[in-house]
């Protein structure tokens, strides 16, 4: 350790140079150094090592049993170091053998990456995607020690001490079986409090949410009949039903099976942003991961 703490890098790539060239001035013109120069880190080398390394000879300078001894591991340590500082090479997705960790819910997996899904699978087919549960409460720290790389949540909400960047703004529409008999235009206020309704509760058996706090504004209550955890189950619902629900427009799209309206009353919509940790931020392979993921929604 007190010897590390004598050597700087410019005496070791000097010493590395000699070993190869066994001539002092060879080395400098190889180092762009003047002859002095590599002399007096000779020396200095010398001193730390307690050994001569070079000697004349009749061929130029001949290494000690020191220095052969050294030659190797010092070519491996600094062609690591020369590896650890070297700038960090592009990513080719073709090539690429990276597995992402991405939690989502089943509304992000539907809004998010799904539509991202074939565009990652065309140019980077040798990666994997593994989507986890989201659990708002650990994805910060999920996403620091590394077993997340995205998260997709809500703009409110977002742990501040993570990246982001604001996806879309979603809005709520109304949505029924294709065909629903009381779907046929937008409905009054006071008919749409009368449909017999579901809701999604991502926390389990929840009966009120962001439209029935709208309804309250107006002194008004709906008839919320099914609470379910996920959205999936929830299309299943309307579509073998004559129930109806508030649905983020993006889970519908151009679906042939619901039939879909405008609500009645404004209810808030929300903002999807796409979350990661510092730690990540300017890793290649992640950079191109999030703009692909930017370019498809």
């Amino acid at each position: 350790m007190n010897n590390l703490r004598r050597l700087d890098l410019n005496l070791l790539v000097t010493l590395d140079v000699l070993l190869a060239e066994h001539n002092v001035t060879r080395a400098a013109e190889r180092l762009n150094f003047s002859q002095p120069s590599v002399s007096v880190h000779l020396a200095k080398l010398r001193e730390i090592f307690d050994d001569p390394l070079l000697l004349p000879g009749p061929r130029g300078m001949r290494p000690t049993a020191r220095a052969e001894e050294l030659r190797e591991p010092l070519r491996q340590a600094l062609e690591a170091l020369e590896r650890a500082v070297a700038p960090a090479s592009p990513f080719d997705p073709a090539q690429a053998r990276d597995t992402w960790r991405v939690a989502a819910t089943d509304y992000g997996e539907s809004a998010i990456l799904l539509p991202a899904l074939a565009g990652l699978r065309a140019a980077a087919p040798g990666t994997r995607i593994a989507v986890v549960e989201m659990a708002p409460s650990r994805i910060a720290r999920q996403a620091e020690i590394g077993d997340i790389d995205l998260a997709f949540h809500t703009v409110e909400g977002s742990p501040l001490n993570l990246r982001r960047r604001t996806l879309f703004a979603e809005r709520y529409v109304l949505a029924g079986r294709a065909g629903h008999p009381r779907l046929k235009r937008r409905p009054t206020l006071k008919q749409f409090c009368t449909l017999d309704q579901v809701i999604v509760s991502p926390d389990g058996g929840g009966f009120s949410g962001v439209t029935d706090a709208a309804l309250a504004e107006h002194g008004l209550e709906r008839r919320v009949v099914l609470s379910v955890p996920h959205f999936l189950f929830l299309r299943s619902v309307l579509e073998s039903t004559d129930l109806v629900a508030m649905l983020p427009e993006r889970l519908v799209g151009n679906s042939g099976t619901l039939q879909v309206v405008d609500a009645p009353l404004e209810v808030p919509g929300y903002e999807m942003a796409m979350l990661w940790h510092e730690r990540s931020h300017r890793d290649p392979a992640h950079q191109w991961l999030r703009e692909q993921i930017v370019k498809a929604v």
